[in-house]
């Protein structure tokens, strides 16, 4: 088992250069013994697989990955070239994350049509798959069309990990990619659904909010202030009901260094490959610090 985080972990809104500050969290990450970083991608964020590709080149050693770029509206032509070019630069230590996204935020955002999702995963997927096998792909679906005249010229397979919490996104990505990285998936939820539905072998890279700290009840109203609106979001809210929980903020591990650390085994056990800790800093950088030095004496 191995432990990770997801960054940006803390508030970056008066950082003058946050590449720099990404990169310097990412050095923190590996001096604390983590073992991955996963970095997020927002519409106007900075670009995921970039900074992943830039960390991963600056700290030696640590794996880096994407947790996730949606798959809306990139094709999959230029979401494989970005992800090759970041894997060559890591030397092979970077892993693609994808996720479908939500279609009441991400449609308004960019104005065009969102596609039917299980349909676009799959053949997202398929083309991915394909240009990573270093064929030359030629492809037409419902939702994708990808040709190329020959094969990708930056070369190299890549992991490929998929946000997928339901039954239907499980199954595909069973077939098609290397694992799941599913977000406030709870234990429960884990060991009943997302488990039992791929084969063995692949990963289930599990994020989970968890925040190291001597006043849990002023960082548990944050993170019920910050975390509300996961609640309405109808994936989340689902897989919130499996696990049998009201409110996304009930999932979060707030406490001293046991309690923690006891939640976290919690995933462990419920079969989870891998567990990266998320909002470690939703509060300060001191807490921060400390939450990633007492979770990394979970990883193997």
């Amino acid at each position: 088992m191995t432990i990770g985080v997801s960054l940006p972990a803390g508030d970056t809104a008066t950082t003058p250069n946050l590449v720099d500050e990404l990169i310097a969290q990412t050095r923190e990450a590996a001096e604390a013994g983590l073992k991955s970083v996963w970095f997020s991608q927002l519409p106007l964020s900075q670009d995921a697989i970039t900074v992943a590709a830039l960390a991963g080149r600056e700290v030696p050693g640590i794996e880096v990955g994407t947790s996730v770029v949606p798959t809306y509206p990139r094709h999959p032509f230029l979401v494989a070239s970005a992800a090759q070019t970041a894997r060559a630069a890591t030397g092979g230590r970077f892993t693609l994350g994808i996720g479908l996204g939500s279609k009441g935020f991400l449609g308004p955002v960019y104005g065009v049509d969102y596609p039917p999702p299980i349909r676009h995963l799959r053949e997202y997927l398929t083309v991915l798959k394909q240009v990573f096998a270093g064929e030359a792909v030629d492809f037409e679906g419902e939702t994708v069309t990808a040709k190329a005249p020959g094969p990708s010229t930056v070369g190299g397979d890549v992991p490929v990990v998929v946000a997928a919490m339901g039954p239907q996104a499980l199954r595909v990505t069973g077939e098609l990619a290397d694992g799941t990285l599913p977000y406030l998936a709870g234990p429960r939820a884990l060991s009943e659904q997302i488990v039992p539905a791929l084969p063995g072998g692949k990963r289930i890279i599990t994020a989970v909010p968890a925040v190291v700290t001597g006043e849990p009840d002023e960082v548990r109203a944050k993170a019920v202030e910050q975390m509300a609106f996961y609640g309405q979001i109808p994936s989340y809210r689902k897989i919130l009901d499996v696990e049998g929980v009201e409110h996304a903020a009930d999932l979060a591990l707030v406490g001293d260094e046991k309690a923690v650390l006891e939640g976290l085994r919690r995933y462990y056990d419920a079969g989870a490959t891998d567990v990266v800790v998320t909002q470690a800093g939703i509060r300060s950088a001191e807490e921060r610090r400390r939450t990633w030095e007492v979770v990394s004496s979970l990883g193997s």
